[in-house]
């Protein structure tokens, strides 16, 4: 039973509180066992998942959801800062502090002496200068360095060609890349026909880097474009299920002529 007059339960509503729940949590003789187990390793794929969650949320436009989603993904920063303290890495405190500073430093136009009529353009322009000044802080020697590896896969493909075209690796025209696709897209074809599995899996993921390149190249964001597709996919599918039901039917029983017919219908209602 909850007891309800453990202090926990009267703190301000305020991070406080937050972070008193997840020590406790932590305490290694009166915590939860599952949460003293956790170190960052078992934690990082929570972390990720809450991050996609608060990004389904906005995509359905549920904000009573989005609010939920957000607590979760706080969690996650005070669970890693709680576990770095433990460790005696830093705490919630440190955590706070270098993300303030950076978004001071990285912000001159607003809290320090540079011109306020910056357009977002340049502003975008100044935030990769001071990040390349960063790295080079960090003593990250190559272009590429730093691109985090746990990205999805098609969010880092365009992070490292931004990182290349900034030097000069890129092609100048769509047409190029497109005529690239195409190229790809035969060797491709020629790997399923004539070459074995790990040829193939490797021509695929050439032409989904293309893909990827292409979408840079026409200011698309290629996880947003996918996300919408996906959407839309299962909203058109989700006809053809209900309209086969309404039939007493299912997916099974219906032939692909049946289902594209229900699919192009969902297309038309669209």
């Amino acid at each position: 039973m909850t007891n309800r007059t453990d202090p926990i339960h009267s703190l301000p509503r305020d991070m406080a509180r937050l972070l008193e729940i997840m020590r406790r949590l932590r305490d290694p003789e009166t915590g939860c066992p599952w949460d003293i187990a956790q170190g960052f390793e078992t934690i990082a794929p929570y972390t990720v998942e809450e991050a996609y969650e608060v990004a389904d949320a906005i995509a359905r436009r549920d904000f009573d959801d989005l609010k939920g989603e957000l607590g979760d993904l706080l969690f996650q920063a005070v669970y890693h800062g709680q576990m770095a303290a433990d460790a005696g890495l830093f705490d919630f405190g440190d955590i706070v502090n270098t993300v303030a500073d950076k978004m001071i430093a990285r912000h001159p136009h607003v809290f320090g002496g540079e011109p306020h009529d910056k357009t977002p353009e340049q502003q975008s322009h100044d935030w990769e200068a001071m990040k390349a000044t960063e790295r080079a802080g960090r003593a990250e020697k190559g272009v590429l360095d730093g691109v985090a590896q746990g990205l999805p896969a098609l969010m880092r493909a365009v992070k490292l060609q931004n990182r290349a075209a900034r030097v000069g690796f890129d092609w100048p025209e769509t047409g190029q890349v497109l005529d690239k696709l195409v190229e790809e897209a035969r060797e491709l074809v020629v790997a399923r026909d004539t070459l074995g599995p790990a040829a193939v899996a490797d021509e695929m993921g050439d032409l989904l880097f293309v893909m990827a390149n292409l979408a840079r190249h026409l200011g698309v964001d290629p996880e947003a474009a996918l996300r919408g597709t996906n959407a839309k996919f299962t909203r058109r599918f989700g006809f053809v299920e209900a309209a086969l039901k309404a039939e007493g039917r299912r997916c099974e029983n219906a032939t692909l002529a049946e289902m594209d017919a229900l699919w192009d219908r969902a297309k038309g209602l669209e």
